[in-house]
């Protein structure tokens, strides 16, 4: 299983030190920043070329959600997209998680009345899905799709709901992306679910049942590696969690060599 990680504020501030140092604690890959991509795409080729540390692919960095309630916003995001699928493509990375958003609203929570109908949520989701999908062709890359929890986000929740907007918009190069932490809180059963999905599962991000360090906490991650290999399963799997622990940087290895034995 190819394992990969997200930055984590222990690591080198540069961008060279940065590689080298992800490469050195057994990683095989380092999925990005798209801001940091886009701004220093020299530098990153230069990094990659040095360590032989790929990017396998982008997180973040950019402005506004393709589920946006603020068009302007949600077709700026879209723009700045774009330029990290193109930069993506330049790196050789396969492609960029997107949320339909993060944060903005939630049925959870007051005020609990949306400002837009759920009918203009998928207009507006699926309106950038079909532009992106657009792109990604262009750029031969991939959109991931990333379901949310629901206290995140309103608009996807489960990977059945990410499949809905793929096949209703007949998209052919956005995938779902299975993040363990938000299907621990929205699916019934985490393998069932990977299993169901196999078929359009492009991409996996891991933290425990806390968001912690993989193996902190109550996940079976034997038995979710155990499906995914199952499922013949041929992405990558990539950190995205925190780190609780008095010295993170050895808590951090200490995962990894956890996952590697999984």
């Amino acid at each position: 299983m190819k394992i990969a990680t997200q930055n984590q504020a222990f690591f080198p501030t540069t961008i060279l030190e940065k590689f080298k140092y992800i490469k050195g604690m057994g990683f095989d890959g380092y999925e990005i920043d798209g801001k940091l991509l886009v701004e220093n795409l020299a530098e990153v080729k230069a990094a990659i070329k040095a360590t032989g540390l790929p990017v396998t692919s982008a997180c973040g960095g950019y402005e506004g959600w393709i589920g946006d309630f603020i068009e302007e916003r949600r077709l700026n995001g879209l723009q700045q997209i774009e330029r990290i699928l193109q930069a993506l493509s330049e790196v050789g990375a396969k492609g960029i998680v997107v949320p339909a958003a993060w944060g903005m609203f939630t049925f959870r929570l007051p005020p609990m009345t949306s400002p837009r109908s759920l009918e203009g949520d998928r207009k507006a989701v699926s309106a950038s899905l079909r532009w992106l999908d657009a792109v990604a062709a262009r750029t031969g890359t991939t959109v991931y799709l990333e379901p949310l929890n629901r206290y995140q986000d309103h608009m996807i929740n489960t990977l059945a709901d990410a499949r809905r907007y793929i096949e209703e918009n007949d998209l052919k190069h956005v995938e779902i992306i299975g993040d363990f932490y938000h299907m621990n809180i929205e699916e019934d059963s985490l393998t069932g679910a990977l299993h169901t999905h196999r078929d359009l599962l492009g991409h996996v991000h891991i933290a425990d049942n806390h968001r912690y360090q993989p193996g902190s906490g109550t996940l079976d991650f034997a038995a979710l590696f155990a499906q995914l290999r199952a499922d013949n399963y041929q992405g990558v799997v990539v950190y995205e969690c925190r780190v609780r622990a008095e010295n993170p940087a050895q808590a951090y290895q200490a995962s990894l060599n956890y996952l590697r034995d999984c």
